[in-house]
């Protein structure tokens, strides 16, 4: 762990789409070290990190889970303080910018295109399943998407707590679907 008053450099390339990378140089202080750790553990404990195939897995649990995974990030947050916004290292990046990265164009236009899409499709009371849904293949090659882009941050937040990766393959979609 960090002691206080000592920063770690961590150097970072994320990639996100439709806006382009995110790059610098961030010397988190013990506050973002923590809530780095603390948004660690949620990402890699949520059920849309795990592996996924056209008849395993439910589209509703990822759908719940992404949803909380936003509430959790915001509340992280709250709790840490406006320090973890507070810009540092040359590059002027904190947690608070890398967080809300992360809920704003990662999760949330997954959540903005998906949610209504499955509660359609569940409200048609068909009395088939959700593995019937038409749109299951598109839903988890989507999900497959942000899976990579949320393994990005999981392992930029590792990296900040000083632990270990505890999850790996951040490629959502079983290839044998």
């Amino acid at each position: 762990m960090v002691d206080a008053g000592q920063l770690v450099n961590v150097s970072l390339d994320l990639k996100v789409p439709g806006v382009g990378g995110i790059q610098g140089t961030w010397e988190p202080d013990e506050t973002e070290v923590k809530a780095a750790w603390e948004l660690y553990v949620e990402l890699v404990t949520r059920a849309p990190l795990g592996t996924f195939s056209l008849g395993e897995g439910s589209a509703r649990e990822a759908m719940t889970s992404m949803h909380s995974l936003f509430e959790t990030g915001r509340g992280i947050l709250k709790v840490s303080g406006p320090s973890v916004a507070r810009p540092k290292g040359k590059e002027r990046l904190s947690l608070g910018y890398l967080t809300v990265s992360m809920l704003n164009l990662v999760l949330r236009p997954f959540l903005t295109k998906w949610h209504p899409r499955l509660v359609v499709w569940e409200r048609q009371g068909t009395g088939m399943g959700e593995y019937d849904w038409p749109d299951r293949r598109e839903f988890l090659q989507s999900l497959s998407q942000v899976r990579v882009q949320l393994g990005l941050y999981a392992s930029l937040f590792a990296e900040v707590a000083e632990v270990p990766e505890l999850a790996g393959d951040w490629n959502v979609l079983d290839s044998s679907s």
